[in-house]
């Protein structure tokens, strides 16, 4: 971190700014997550509320923060900013949403060998207990009131990505968390639809997984790898299934 005057009020603030910057960049606070308050931030940085004031307005023009409606103040997620455009653009096309399952491979399987270096035993268990409530989430429209098959894939892979440690990743995540949540949607619900495949997503995820809780990267990277690659199949056979003249994939 830079060096800050600390003789008067701006010194601060800006020491301020610029500890509440560490957090965001360190994953202390993650995208769209929102901050204490102007008194708690105060007591915990041992500053005036007038410089923590003064800082999360630096950082609200720098674009680091938003306010809240109703008072208090976020983490800016860019996904909740994301242009309704790229969103259309990906749901548009089958091709669209087969390179975005490449670009998945190239980094999850970055994320799920990092995940298998650094993961503590609390994110091992997390990442454990979105694998079980994938396995007993309802498809959706059966009336029961526990989240879907789709949410809970999300989930699971939030999870790995949390526990690869690496705050650029989880922001890249927050960044295409809602087109990955249509993208899964249309894998679950139109892509993946016999039990066979319900099946083999999950063996897939237990996979992953066990090569977390085993702290093997490679084998890891490997069982992320084999899933977006069976992924990517499916997507070539609905392409030969729908032919060239069917552009839309949902």
């Amino acid at each position: 971190m830079s060096e800050f005057s600390t003789s008067g009020g701006k010194g601060v603030a800006d020491r301020v700014a610029a500890d509440i910057l560490d957090m965001i960049a360190g994953g202390t606070l993650a995208p769209g997550e929102r901050l204490p308050g102007e008194r708690a931030l105060a007591e915990q940085m041992n500053v005036s509320r007038v410089s923590v004031r003064a800082a999360l307005q630096r950082l609200k023009t720098q674009g680091f923060v938003v306010a809240v409606q109703g008072g208090g103040t976020r983490v800016v997620s860019s996904a909740a900013a994301m242009d309704d455009a790229l969103t259309a653009l990906v749901r548009s096309k089958l091709d669209n949403l087969h390179d975005l399952a490449e670009i998945r491979m190239a980094l999850e399987t970055w994320a799920a060998r990092r995940a298998a270096e650094r993961a503590t035993p609390e994110q091992v268990a997390e990442i454990g207990a979105r694998l079980a409530a994938m396995e007993s989430a309802a498809p959706r429209g059966n009336g029961r009131a526990q989240p879907d098959k789709a949410i809970e894939d999300v989930r699971f892979h939030f999870a790995v990505g949390q526990a690869a440690g690496s705050p650029v990743y989880i922001h890249i995540l927050a960044v295409i968390r809602d087109i990955l949540m249509q993208m899964l949607e249309f894998h679950r619900y139109k892509l993946f639809t016999s039990a066979e495949d319900d099946q083999t997503v999950t063996e897939h995820h237990r996979a992953i997984h066990d090569a977390i809780a085993d702290h093997a990267p490679e084998a890891a990277a490997e069982a992320m790898r084999r899933h977006l690659e069976w992924v990517l199949s499916h997507y070539a056979a609905e392409r030969e299934r729908r032919g060239p003249t069917v552009k839309r994939a949902s």
